[in-house]
């Protein structure tokens, strides 16, 4: 019996950001080629309004993201996965939560899976040419640390 076996490489390095739309949170259309930072690194983060490690996440980092944008000009957008149900959560949560970054939806998830996103929270983030150079999965305290490290590496 023979078995074969393919084995399969993908470089984070090099994988550009796809071209998705996806809504603001007043429901209007826009596509993530119009996501922008003037060359500095954007932080994108995935998450749900019923998920408390998202919502843990991007707490920790709203108490750190006015030192982190003054320091390194990161722009972090979060995109919620919550479905069409749901959506109309999205707005008093951020809301709710002071959260000062870019907000969008993605109800059918077409961007989440563009990305690979199986789960949430799931942050990815971009160099200046918009290329995928990290990501991570879940979140622990302290993981913010890990990201605030890459961002300074890209921003200097």
């Amino acid at each position: 019996m023979t078995m074969l076996f393919a084995t399969v490489q993908i470089t984070f390095a090099q994988r550009t950001l796809p071209k998705i739309d996806l809504k603001t949170m007043e429901n209007t259309a826009t596509s993530t080629a119009a996501f922008d930072n003037d060359g500095k690194p954007i932080v994108i983060s995935f998450w749900a309004t019923w998920c408390k490690p998202c919502v843990k996440e991007l707490n920790t980092i709203a108490e750190e993201y006015e030192d982190w944008v003054d320091e390194t000009g990161v722009k972090i957008i979060a995109v919620s996965i919550d479905d069409s149900r749901n959506m109309s959560k999205v707005k008093p949560k951020v809301n709710a939560e002071m959260w000062e970054y870019e907000i969008y939806c993605d109800p059918n998830r077409d961007f989440a899976r563009a990305m690979g996103v199986s789960s949430v929270p799931h942050t990815f983030l971009l160099n200046s040419n918009k290329e995928i150079v990290w990501q991570h999965k879940g979140y622990v305290d302290g993981d913010e640390i890990e990201l605030y490290e890459k961002i300074e590496e890209l921003a200097h």
